[in-house]
């Protein structure tokens, strides 16, 4: 294995242990299930600093891993949705990226809002389903809950991308 593949490999290993840490430190309870948290300033980091596919890895796996210790219920859907999320705004991002002397801003805020959408969007659908939450048209209850979670994570992770490009850390911000 390069030294190239393994530094990422272990980048992501790292990256899926924030998420967890950060899912984990803060847990306020939303109405009828779940919780928001901290998690996805590390799933948006995890895109952006890793890219795509190995942020939605890291963003999928550490989300998981947390709902196992508390909400093992949801860990399957948190799989796909953090995972997605990650992918999603990943995916924008390098597409967005600006040159190195341009400011990164409009597309972290872009790349960010297009993921947290998607995750807003995938937990509703995951709670709404049948099968295995079976909350109907009662998960609606949740979205503003995911929303309020997705616009701190935004801000939280741009923050932190800004602040990583700003002490010149070799991250392609």
């Amino acid at each position: 294995m390069s030294d190239q593949k393994l530094q990422k490999l272990v980048l992501t290993a790292l990256f899926a242990a924030l998420t967890a840490v950060m899912t984990m430190a803060v847990r306020i309870p939303s109405p009828l299930s779940g919780y928001v948290n901290l998690g996805d300033c590390a799933v948006l980091l995890s895109a952006w600093v890793l890219g795509p596919l190995p942020g939605c890895a890291a963003a999928g796996i550490g989300s998981m891993l947390s709902d196992l210790l508390g909400y093992p219920l949801y860990a399957p859907g948190t799989l796909v949705i953090k995972g997605g999320m990650a992918l999603a705004a990943g995916f924008l991002f390098r597409r967005l990226r600006p040159r190195e002397s341009a400011s990164p801003l409009p597309a972290l805020l872009a790349s960010g809002a297009v993921g947290e959408a998607v995750m807003a969007a995938g937990y509703f659908l995951y709670e709404a389903a049948p099968f295995p939450v079976g909350l109907g048209l009662g998960a609606l209850a949740n979205v503003p809950f995911n929303l309020v979670q997705g616009v701190f994570g935004l801000a939280a992770a741009t923050a932190a991308a800004l602040a990583l490009r700003r002490a010149r850390v070799p991250v392609h911000l």
